[in-house]
């Protein structure tokens, strides 16, 4: 590999700048992705696991949902946030080439 590594860019053996993966879409695919399954389980404890009163689901079924929704709601909520900022970060620094 002749590729010189220079803040997360790489020049390619004629010399051009190329922008390496980032990681970027994938923090964005995943973090919505969890939120989907968050959404998801919270729907179902709400609906199909009996429902959810003041003292909590009425079945078992419901409070894992419950448990599942709790969990995955806040980590994809900032996986996408990371993705969000990162997209806007890459955006910006293509603007100013």
């Amino acid at each position: 590999m002749s590729g010189k590594v220079v803040e997360g860019t790489v020049a390619n053996p004629a010399g051009e700048i190329e922008r390496g993966d980032d990681g970027t879409l994938a923090l964005l695919r995943t973090g919505i992705w969890i939120l989907i399954a968050g959404v998801a389980a919270a729907l179902l404890a709400a609906t199909v696991f009996g429902g959810i009163s003041r003292q909590g689901p009425h079945t078992n079924a419901g409070w894992l949902s419950l448990m599942v929704a709790m969990m995955c709601l806040p980590f994809g909520l900032m996986l996408f946030a990371l993705g969000f900022a990162k997209w806007l970060r890459n955006r910006r620094i293509s603007a100013g080439r």
